[in-house]
């Protein structure tokens, strides 16, 4: 019977010694049976390297790498470029979706700054910014389809681009509705078809 004491006793020990400090708090370094590779070597961001010749463990893509997602056969659609220039036309379906679609963006991103009819009148001009483009102007409607593109996807002056907050489809919309307010702003009578001009009386 003294030997099922002794073991019982041994169990409890032992129960004890494992278990018994689960919770508290020790300033000893915990015993590890599987590490995990927790201390393997690692380079940090922003950290030096002596393995470098510049030193630093950060390191540039690769010339030519293009980010998953990114890549477009068509450098037009991408870019507003054929070859090094700026192009003209748009790579998208044309239509009233798409339209409505550019509206929608221009909206979110552009009329706190543009103005609703995009001549300027804006939020922020009444606050004191009076740098903003107006995109009525005759100088942006002799922009290429491509150099709108462009300045929507990368930013002039003080715009910011809009890569990060737009797709590539959804910046063609947004150039389609700019198009569509510099059409309004310096339409004629004589962009109207013969049956518009005959229904208005002009």
């Amino acid at each position: 019977m003294r030997y099922v004491y002794l073991i019982f006793i041994l169990g409890v020990v032992g129960t004890l010694s494992i278990l018994g400090p689960r919770g508290s708090k020790s300033t000893k370094p915990p015993l590890e049976v599987f590490p995990d590779m927790d201390r393997m070597p690692k380079y940090h961001p922003q950290a030096e390297s002596a393995f470098f010749a510049d030193g630093r463990t950060d390191r540039l893509p690769v010339a030519g790498t293009v980010a998953r997602g990114e890549y477009l056969e068509d450098n037009y659609l991408g870019t507003g470029k054929n070859g090094e220039a700026f192009g003209n036309g748009f790579p998208i379906t044309v239509n009233n979706e798409a339209m409505a679609r550019g509206e929608d963006r221009y909206n979110i991103y552009c009329v706190v700054c543009h103005g609703g009819a995009g001549d300027g009148d804006s939020i922020t001009k009444q606050y004191g910014m009076l740098t903003v483009a107006n995109l009525t102007d005759q100088r942006l409607v002799d922009y290429t389809d491509g150099q709108l593109y462009d300045v929507v996807k990368n930013g002039k002056g003080l715009m910011f681009g809009l890569a990060d907050r737009l797709s590539v489809e959804d910046r063609w919309n947004v150039v389609l509705y700019v198009r569509a307010l510099q059409r309004a702003a310096n339409g004629t009578a004589n962009d109207l078809t013969p049956a518009k001009r005959e229904e208005l009386g002009l």
